[in-house]
């Protein structure tokens, strides 16, 4: 894909715990997760993400625990609960519908005379 997308309101928290359901990440690996499964459409600003990773942990959506990086550094590691993956699977289905919804719209043809 090319160019990059704007992220909607409402998408990042969606974002997060579905790079976060493919394997626990630190901080930084969530954003590279989330760039790598849009193809580089979506970029995530740290500072959008880290008060989101802590807003998301305060819900109880996500667990956090101390580990040591690749490059050999302590960092904060984010996994999904079952809360978490609950929220994941309800929030696909709406943005599912909603793309479904939008693409029925979108293909409407004008009436033919």
């Amino acid at each position: 894909m090319t160019g990059q997308a704007q992220l909607l309101p409402g998408t990042l928290d969606l974002l997060i715990l579905k790079a976060v359901s493919l394997g626990p990440l630190h901080g930084y690996g969530v954003l590279l997760r989330i760039e790598q499964i849009s193809r580089g459409a979506l970029l995530v600003e740290q500072g959008a993400l880290y008060p989101a990773l802590y807003r998301l942990v305060r819900q109880g959506l996500l667990k956090a625990s101390w580990g040591t990086s690749d490059n050999n550094r302590r960092a904060k590691f984010y996994q999904l609960t079952a809360a978490g993956l609950k929220r994941l699977r309800q929030e696909a289905d709406g943005w599912n519908r909603l793309v479904s919804a939008i693409a029925c719209a979108l293909g409407a043809q004008p009436e033919q005379i």
